[in-house]
Formats: structure tokens, C-alpha cells, sequence
């Protein structure tokens, strides 16, 4: 994950906070309900392991589809492709994307991955257990669920939203952090073939979520986001630290970290990660189960993330 190639910053970034102007009335962020966030990662568990190559991955793709064509999408469609790895060995995979407003010419993307790692590698009892992934992986996916479903009930944002589920986030080996030559799949994919999706521009901004259940929730803003995305930071910062005070912080992490806003923001999109990092001891073990998870937690980012929405 994100995770992979961490490199320390000499000092902490401190993020100074972006006067917001919202659409509030429009948000209403009151039908953001932790709980129904909490129920999709109860159900992306009955899939375990969702790592590519496995039946858990095809069942967790047919969830996300089958609760996304309950919303107002407009389109629900995959991009499919194979991507073989250096051993030669292919694997079949699928980016789910949802689109709000095609026509609109003003989007943003919001993002996540959903497939999981193969087995907890760092589990010093089981290492070759299942890993859960109530945190890194299905608390991403709920988030997005959720906002889908209270977006269809609120008016349209002035903004066109594309909804991507990335596979291959946590590489070919399907270990994330426990592969020394990680690379994502799914985002790096994607760019390379968003004309397919932008004919005329590119999307104007782009968030990532992951890993943000966890009931001690402390999130920082990410430095190679703040490079990249800083005014998007900024505001969705902001927003977070009036609904969720205690969950945001304004102290940026100490280290870089990769995820799927990595190619994103390679790809000229301003795009900035929103990531608890910090999951011990629980990471990439079989203890990452949904009682590690808050309502209170999902509720935070979710609330935050259609305040983001709405803004002007």
C-alpha cells in the first residue's frame, strides 16, 4: 500500500487552514450514517481475502456494482484488462467506475481500492492467515457506498463526480507492504487511458481514501498531496476539522506516501490521499476486523467528504 516506499522528511509540514464557502443546506450531511458505512464492511468481509486472483475479488466486484446501480450513477461500467507481472504470470483486472453528471465538463474523482492483500504477512502467529481488510481496503469502499447513496437524495453538486474503485492497489504479489517491489496497478492503468474517459480535459481534482475506519482516528495531511493538491487540502481540511475536530489534524505525516493518488497526480489531476497510516498493531494481520472500526469514524470522513462536495 501507500505504504511501500516511505521516506522521511526532514520536518513536519504544518498546514495552514482554507476559508470555506459551502452550499451547507445542500449537503445535509445529517443522512451521512456511519452506521449503513459499517454494514458494507461487514459485507466486503464475507469475501475475504478480495485479493486479485481469488473468488473473493469477483464477489467483491459484483457487490460494489450491484450497490452502485442503486444510486443516481448514471453509468456503472469496468475497465477490464490483464496485466502480467514480471514472472511472466498474468491476472485479470478491473477498475469499477461510476459516473454523476457524464456531461458535465467540471469533475472530480473520488477514489479508493478494494482489493486486499492475500494473507497476513505480518501476523507473527498466522502469517499465512487471512487478512480481513476491514480497515485497509473495505472502510475505503464503504465510504464511497455511503456518499453514493446520500448523494441520491440530495440536489446535484455543481461538480460532475466520477467514482472510481481501483483494483491491484496492493500489487502483483497481492502483499502490499510486504512486497519489496510493490507497485499499484489499477491507478497507473487508469491514467494511462483517461482519454478514454476525458476526451476534452482532464478532471479538475481527485481524493483518495483509505484506511479510515479506525477508531482512533488521527488524520494528517500526506506530503506529496500537499505538493500536489495543496488548495484541495486545504479545503477539505478545513471542512474536516469543523465537523470532526478530533479526527483532523493540521501537522502533515512525516513521510510521503504512495497510493493511487500517486498516478493521479502524475497525471497532471491535483489529487491528495486521505489515509490513517498509523494501524498498530492490527496492520496487515488477521486482527484487521471490523470491531478495530468506529461508526463514529467513517461518519467523520464520510460527513467531511460531501461537505467537500458541495463546496463552491
Amino acid at each position: 500500500m501507500r505504504h511501500k516506499f516511505l521516506a522521511t522528511l526532514a520536518a513536519t509540514l504544518t498546514l495552514a487552514l482554507h476559508p470555506l464557502v459551502a452550499r451547507a443546506s445542500d449537503a445535509q450531511l445529517e443522512l451521512w450514517d456511519g452506521q449503513r458505512a459499517m454494514s458494507r464492511i461487514a459485507d466486503l468481509l464475507r469475501f475475504t481475502p478480495r485479493a486479485i486472483d481469488t473468488p473473493g475479488h469477483d464477489e467483491a466486484i459484483d457487490y460494489i456494482k450491484a450497490e452502485m446501480g442503486k444510486t443516481s450513477a448514471d453509468v456503472v461500467t469496468t475497465q477490464r484488462w490483464t496485466f502480467t507481472d514480471s514472472s511472466g504470470k498474468p491476472h485479470a483486472m478491473t477498475n469499477i467506475i461510476a459516473r454523476f453528471q457524464p456531461a458535465n465538463p467540471h469533475r472530480i474523482i473520488v477514489a479508493t481500492h478494494y482489493d486486499s492483500i492475500v494473507r497476513a504477512y505480518r501476523d507473527s502467529k498466522n502469517p499465512d492467515g487471512p487478512m480481513p481488510g476491514a480497515n485497509n481496503s473495505a472502510s475505503g469502499v464503504a465510504v464511497l457506498l455511503e456518499t453514493a447513496r446520500v448523494l441520491t437524495l440530495l440536489p446535484k453538486p455543481a461538480t460532475g463526480i466520477d467514482m472510481i474503485f481501483f483494483d491491484g492497489e496492493e500489487g502483483p504479489k497481492a502483499l502490499g507492504a510486504g512486497d519489496p517491489e510493490w507497485m499499484a496497478i489499477g491507478s497507473p492503468y487508469f491514467v494511462a487511458h483517461l482519454h478514454d474517459y476525458y476526451p476534452a480535459q482532464k478532471p479538475e481534482k481527485a481524493v483518495v481514501f483509505d484506511m479510515v475506519c479506525d477508531k482512533d482516528l488521527h488524520l494528517q495531511p500526506e506530503p506529496s498531496s500537499l505538493a500536489g493538491a495543496l488548495p484541495e487540502v486545504k479545503k477539505f481540511w478545513t471542512a474536516g476539522m469543523a465537523i470532526a475536530p478530533k479526527a483532523f489534524s493540521t501537522r502533515s505525516t512525516s513521510y510521503p506516501i504512495s497510493d493511487d493518488h500517486t498516478a493521479l497526480n502524475g497525471a497532471g489531476i491535483p489529487s491528495f490521499l486521505v489515509i490513517d497510516f498509523e494501524y498498530e498493531p492490527y496492520f496487515n494481520t488477521t486482527q484487521d476486523t471490523i470491531d478495530k472500526c468506529s461508526a463514529d469514524s467513517l461518519q467523520a470522513v464520510g460527513r467531511t467528504l460531501l461537505q467537500y462536495l458541495y463546496l463552491r
